[in-house]
C-alpha cells in the first residue's frame, strides 16, 4: 500500500499503524497524526491504514 510517511513516499506491507511505527523504528517519545488529525497514543493499536494515508510522526524539540 503506497503512503505518505514524514513526506516521503512509501512502500508499506501492514495496514496497521502501530506495526509500520514499528517498521520505520519510530523512537518514543513521540506524537503521530494521520492526514492531519492526531492520534492519541492509547488509539495507535486499533488504527488501520488505508492507501494514500499521510502520516506524521513528530518528536519533541528541546530548545529555548
Amino acid at each position: 500500500m503506497k503512503l505518505n510517511y514524514n513526506g516521503e513516499t512509501l512502500m508499506a506491507t501492514t495496514s496497521s499503524l502501530l506495526e509500520l511505527l514499528e517498521v520505520q523504528k519510530a523512537k518514543a517519545p513521540f506524537a503521530v497524526a494521520i492526514n492531519g488529525q492526531f492520534v492519541p497514543r492509547s488509539q495507535l493499536s486499533a488504527v488501520e491504514l488505508k492507501e494514500g494515508d499521510s502520516i506524521d510522526v513528530m518528536s519533541p524539540i528541546q530548545g529555548g
